[in-house]
């Protein structure tokens, strides 16, 4: 068996990793001069690395670590399904067990009339399904010409061609050619970055009459879909105004255009619901699911469909699309044993009633610190502004290097937490317990410390 063991110098490791391996969303050349940091093993909440460092890891991986580390149920059931059937494809008019068991789990736990999956390996790829779809599903009801797809700037749906073309990530899209044809893009309802003196009521509004806006523009029997995330996620965990989400609902049913709900990031108990859609009463035809479905333990992901969109790519002929591993039994089996997990220990229950109220009293207490403007928070996922100055909500004059450099000194303090330009974000295993949280306060805070010092010491406290 050819395997690198965790007892290698850390450097050796780095090495290799530097001569081989291209990673997601990162200068190459930067990481290889500063040496990849090298986890070897988890357990709970908490991560080591190579030199024996613990971390507490509030981002629960990327987002998606919802049951925490070390769960040998899963292992086990992923054995059990490996040498069962390892592999079979759902192509070719053909199922298996795995596949059917988690399907009927999934409408079990969905909103009502949610009785339909189309599986993927991820939520890009499910995000790619979604753009396939729903032009589909127009074209089978005689109106080919609902092609145009609205999303949000700066909401995130995934990295291939067609997720990043959903999503609003400029970066993403200086590269490669992007968006493909037939997507455009509004504003975010980001209040603290972009609602100049308007209340977050009248912004809330505002922003999603820009939706109206652009179906006017381009004509309401253009319009397919609209895709936007219950709180946006990798975009910095924005909590959009309490009026946004009802006025989107009303516009997208007044203007009969589909609706599709990313819950890659919210979905599985991460805002205290099983789905974000459900945290904010939004009805969506389509929601995206990947991340929690699995706790991350096996690649999947998938969209949750609803009965009259179903029906109607069902009794269309063949969906020519698909992928390899939909429904992979591996993945499925895993994806079920997680799904078990949550529901029979109460997990979301408990996010919803101790442990997120718990994290959200003592997060929004952030804002009495001298660099915190805003701290807002969904459930098991929550974000704190860095400002200058909080009564104008200004930004500072380098963009982004007070995020980095706290980033870097939660690393140094035991605590990964991410940072999105100057907010500082987290998204916890949705296992974390009070005195977890307390620990991860605490590291929080030092490393919010630090940065105040380092930002007053080398002139960054200015508008």
């Amino acid at each position: 068996m050819n395997k690198i063991t965790n007892h290698m110098p850390t450097a050796e490791l780095q090495a290799l990793d530097a001569a081989h391996h291209m990673h997601p969303f990162t200068a190459g050349a930067e990481l290889a001069k500063a040496g990849a940091r090298v986890i070897t093993s988890a357990d709970g909440v908490m991560l080591t690395d190579s030199e024996g460092k613990n971390l507490l890891d509030a981002m629960a991986g990327l987002w998606c670590v919802n049951i925490g580390y070390g769960r040998n149920e899963l292992a086990e059931a992923a054995a059990r399904q490996m040498r069962e059937l390892p592999y079979y494809n759902t192509f070719f008019m053909t199922t298996h067990v795995p596949v059917i068991a988690l399907s009927a789990k999934l409408a079990e736990l969905a909103p009502e009339g949610f009785n339909n999956v189309f599986y993927a390996g991820s939520g890009s790829e499910a995000n790619d399904t979604n753009i396939r779809m729903v032009r589909h599903y127009w074209s089978a009801k005689g109106q080919p010409e609902k092609k145009i797809i609205i999303s949000r700037k700066n909401g995130y749906h995934g990295s291939t061609l067609g997720g990043a073309s959903l999503g609003g990530m400029i970066p993403m899209h200086q590269q490669g050619g992007l968006p493909i044809p037939d997507i455009h893009h509004i504003d975010q309802p980001n209040w603290w970055a972009e609602g100049g003196d308007m209340s977050p009521e009248d912004f809330g509004l505002e922003r999603a009459r820009q939706l109206e806006a652009a179906i006017n523009h381009y004509g309401e029997d253009k319009i397919a879909a609209f895709i936007a995330e219950p709180v946006q996620g990798a975009g910095g965990v924005i909590v959009p105004p309490e009026t946004y989400w009802p006025e989107i609902q009303r516009i997208c049913d007044a203007h009969d255009i589909l609706l599709i709900a990313d819950e890659v990031i919210c979905g599985f108990g991460r805002t205290g619901e099983w789905f974000g859609s459900t945290t904010y009463n939004i009805k969506p035809h389509i929601m995206t699911i990947a991340k929690g479905l699995s706790s991350g333990y096996a690649p999947i992901g998938g969209s949750l469909v609803c009965d009259e969109v179903a029906d109607v790519i069902n009794n269309a002929g063949d969906f020519n699309h698909g992928y390899t591993y939909s429904g992979h039994p591996v993945s499925a089996a895993v994806a079920l044993e997680n799904l078990r997990i949550l529901e029979e220990e109460g997990i979301v229950d408990t996010v919803r009633d101790e442990t997120a109220p718990y994290l959200k009293e003592k997060w929004e207490a952030l804002t009495d610190h001298p660099l915190i403007g805003q701290a807002s928070i969904s459930g098991m996922m929550a974000s704190v502004a860095m400002t200058p100055h909080k009564e104008s909500r200004a930004a500072f004059k380098t963009p982004g290097a007070l995020g980095y450099y706290c980033r870097t000194r939660c690393f140094e303090n035991g605590l990964v937490m991410r940072h999105v330009g100057d907010r500082m974000i987290i998204s916890p295993p949705l296992v974390i317990k009070k005195d977890e949280i307390d620990t991860l306060m605490d590291r929080a805070v030092k490393s919010l410390d630090e940065t105040y010092t380092w930002a007053k010491s080398e002139g960054h406290m200015s508008a």
